[in-house]
Parts: structure tokens; sequence; C-alpha cells
């Protein structure tokens, strides 16, 4: 199976969305260490026995926050890695711009970036991306009776975006309102106060947002998916990574975490 799943809405709850446990402070490990995976070669992580994943929550199904812990789809993607590697899994919460830069990578924060990011061109320029995982169509979210119905309609509103997502370069492109925020939860926020007319980012972290009275408009495609990103150069990790990606799509644990988490199993490609 490929990475090509069908597009449908979570049906996680959105009370999970709290503040992180962890820290997105914390200090680099001061070594790196070795171990041997299932792809057979040697890969260092930042920690000796662990491996290191950053994320930037709230962003339900893919990370969000539960009994204090990160959970969801990517951690659920990055304890396989770790299994085949034979360590445990350590998840911090980290600001996206450090996760879609590079800079958690290259500073030693964290060995795995694991966060609904897309793979463009100008990504793969600072991060090594695993083979694609998940579709990543763009929603709009708004109000109901919001007298938005569709694309069309937006011309003139403001629309929140996060920073340095699919979302925002579209809304940019199309020359609307865009009004910046660091994260999805600041959006609803947002939303929810009448300081902007609508939301955008992935159509697959804005479904379980209807239980609470908003709108979901038609998904609008864009053609990304999502991957996984180590430093750039790290071709053991990847490669143990992607190896991940294969055994799990191959023995039925990637359509369970995917059926636990979306709702419904991935479709047949």
């Amino acid at each position: 199976m490929n990475a090509s799943l069908t597009r449908i809405l979570p049906v996680l709850a959105a009370g999970a969305l709290v503040l992180a446990g962890c820290s997105s402070d914390a200090d680099a490990p001061a070594a790196t260490a070795t171990t041997t995976g299932t792809a057979g070669s040697s890969v260092a992580l930042v920690t000796d026995g662990v491996l290191t994943v950053c994320t930037n929550p709230p962003f339900a199904p893919f990370e969000f926050e539960e009994d204090g812990q990160i959970v969801g789809l990517d951690m659920d993607v990055t304890a396989e890695v770790a299994k085949d590697l034979g360590v445990t899994q350590t998840v911090l919460n980290v600001g996206f711009d450090a996760l879609e830069s590079g800079a958690a990578l290259e500073s030693g924060q964290c060995d795995v970036v694991a966060t609904g990011l897309s793979i463009t061109e100008e990504r793969k320029a600072n991060l090594e991306f695993s083979q694609p995982y998940f579709d990543a169509d763009l929603g709009i979210l708004v109000k109901k009776d919001s007298g938005i119905a569709s694309e069309a309609d937006l011309a003139g509103k403001r629309i929140g975006v996060q920073i340095a997502t699919d979302g925002e370069a579209w809304v940019t492109e199309h020359e609307l309102g865009a009004v910046q925020f660091a994260d999805l939860g600041l959006q609803i926020q947002s939303l929810n106060a009448d300081q902007v007319d609508a939301v955008m980012n992935d159509y697959a972290v804005l479904g379980s947002y209807t239980a609470e009275g908003y709108e979901l408009l038609a998904p609008v495609p864009t053609g990304a998916t999502y991957g996984l990103a180590v430093k750039k150069g790290n071709t053991a990790l990847l490669t143990q990574v992607d190896a991940t990606l294969e055994r799990i799509k191959a023995d039925g644990t990637w359509a369970q975490i995917y059926t636990d988490r979306i709702g419904v199993a991935p479709s047949e490609d």
C-alpha cells in the first residue's frame, strides 16, 4: 500500500487538547550514542537507548495531549520506529518553526520530527524526509451560519492560518486576508472569539471541531503529503524510518493505528 489515503473526518474529541506536559526548551543531550535497527545499520541517537521525537500539539489526531502525555497517530508511528531500534521513545513539545526549519534536529534536541509535516522542496533543503505516509489536503473551518459556504466566499474575510504551513501558503497565494497564529489551538480560540471569520488548516485535523458547533467545508486538494523528518545527512536513521513504515504497512500495524486514530480503516491502493 502506498501513502495515498482516503481523507475523512477524525472522530477524536477535541477535549484532549490541553497544554503540553513536555518542555520545548529541554537541554540538548551532551553526546550521541549508536544502536542497530532492523534495517541493519548503526543509527546515531542523541540519547543512548532513546528515540527522541519532537512534535507540536495540538494537532489531533496526529499529536495532542491526553492525561499529561503527548499522544496521537504520529506518536504511534514513531513508537514503532523505536521498537524496531530496540529503544524507548521520548516526545518533546517544540515550536513549529524549529521543526519545519530543521533547527531542532540540527541543535541535537531530537532525532525525529513527527508533526503532520508536509513534504516540500523548501523543507527538503533543511530536512531529510521519509517516504510519505498521509495525504495532506486543506480544510476551511467556520462557525455555523457564517455565510461562508465555499472557497469563493473567503474574499474580504479574515482567515486564521498557522505560521509556515500549507494553509498559510494557500491563503497568501490566493491574496486573501491571512491572520497568523503559532498553532492550531490559537486558531480555534480566535475563531471562537470572532477575531477571524474562518480557519484554514489540514482537513484531517479540523473535523473533530464539528462536534463543537463549527462547520467544515469540502476539502481543498493540495497534492501534499506528510513525512517524518530527520537531520540532514542522517541516512542510517532515515533508512530505519522507511523500513518501519514499510513493515507496519505490510503487517497490518498501520491499518490498526489509522483505524484507531482516524475512525475508519485506510483505503486500499
